[in-house]
């Protein structure tokens, strides 16, 4: 469980690290699992709570077949970022527009992204197949 302050994202790298070495996963899975991770909790601290602090961020990591999942619930603004528009990464920066940057790396990176509301919470999860 993580609260809603960008000092928080520390403590991502050896969720995952202690993931990837009880897997066996390579390190550039683990990389960049760990990359997707920290760009999809760096959206739910930016933009979930405005305003509020000491929110929780409930991450969850588990295997399904040959797939890693890591389930994200927040209480925060719902939002699905999996109706977000991909970023058209062929235009020069100064002519693509602010955001979404990160959701096209989370997309990028991952296998799959799915997202649901439930109970009054965003769950975001972010399958890898790993094997």
């Amino acid at each position: 469980m993580l609260q809603n302050d960008i000092s928080e994202i520390s403590k991502l790298e050896p969720f995952i690290d202690n993931i990837g070495e009880e897997l066996e996963l390579p390190p550039d899975v683990v990389y960049n699992l760990n990359l997707a991770l920290e760009e999809a909790v760096s959206n739910i601290v930016l933009y979930a709570y405005p305003g509020k602090t000491g929110q929780d961020i409930r991450i969850q990591a588990h295997t399904e077949g040959h797939s890693l999942l890591l389930t994200l619930t927040d209480s925060g603004i719902p939002f699905d970022p999996t109706k977000v528009k991909s970023a058209d990464v062929t235009l020069p920066a100064e002519e693509r527009p602010i955001g979404g940057l990160g959701i096209f790396l989370i997309k990028s990176l991952m296998t799959e992204m799915r997202y649901q509301y439930k109970e009054g919470k965003n769950v975001l999860t972010l399958v890898k197949t790993i094997g």
